[in-house]
């Protein structure tokens, strides 16, 4: 994909409060007799109103650090705070508890239930979140519409192209408020041009003051933010502004 000319569509965004702090990260996994070093001391800060990507080639630490920047993993040494919270030190349930209130995720393969309409797989998480049906209702309506959605709510997702399912499931991750928008390669699996269309809503999205972190190997869609993160055996390679 072809990102749009960037003297256009390249205003950045005051930086605001600090919400990850990692420092000196590592994570090691045990294969067998084998320790894999997937993170070698790995430091770096992600503030309010950023929009950055996260890049490397197989095997440089991608996977491991979208996991632990979306608390689904937790480093085996060093600090990573999300909020002024250490993560480190968190149980499984206070992990789960954050995922839900404070990150919205948005995946390659969509992850919708297939027998729910737009609208009940946008009210998932304040489902789990024990937020009381009349307001879910609405407010997974009003995410629905922020997409462009308003017209396809009772639609399930085989009535669906890719990219309105990718717009639902953006519409989930932006439903509960999140302090950021954690996706993972999100054009991996629809076509050029509807690829460029998610890409645009990212950018809407950035200009209305969400904090994006788009993990992909695609150097086009990496270039669409403001800040690209480089990975390379476990270690920070780069990381600076796109120009």
């Amino acid at each position: 994909m072809t990102p749009p000319a960037l003297a256009e569509v390249r205003p950045l965004r005051p930086a605001g409060p600090l919400v990850i702090a990692i420092e000196n990260v590592t994570k090691l996994y045990q294969m067998g007799e084998e320790t894999i070093h997937a993170l070698r001391g790995v430091s770096l800060e992600i503030r309010r109103n950023e929009y950055l990507a996260v890049m490397g080639p197989s095997g440089s630490g991608k996977s491991t650090m979208m996991n632990m920047l979306g608390c689904l993993d937790t480093p085996t040494s060093g600090r990573y705070e999300f909020n002024g919270h250490d993560v480190a030190a968190m149980e499984d349930d206070e992990l789960a508890d954050i995922r839900n209130r404070e990150i919205g995720f948005v995946f390659q393969t969509f992850n919708l239930l297939p027998r729910s309409d737009a609208l009940r797989n946008v009210e998932l998480p304040l489902i789990y979140g024990g937020v009381p049906p009349n307001e879910r209702h609405e407010r997974a309506r009003k995410a629905l519409e922020d997409v462009g959605l308003g017209e396809r709510i009772h639609h399930k997702p085989n009535e669906l192209s890719g990219g309105q399912r990718q717009r639902v499931a953006i519409a989930r991750a932006l439903v509960n408020r999140p302090s950021i928008i954690l996706a993972d390669e999100p054009t991996g699996n629809l076509d050029s041009k509807t690829g460029i269309e998610i890409l645009a809503l990212f950018e809407e999205l950035y200009e209305r003051g969400n904090t994006l972190i788009v993990v992909t190997h695609e150097e086009s869609v990496a270039r669409h933010a403001r800040r690209i993160i480089r990975l390379h055996d476990g270690l920070i390679e780069s990381d600076g502004p796109v120009f």
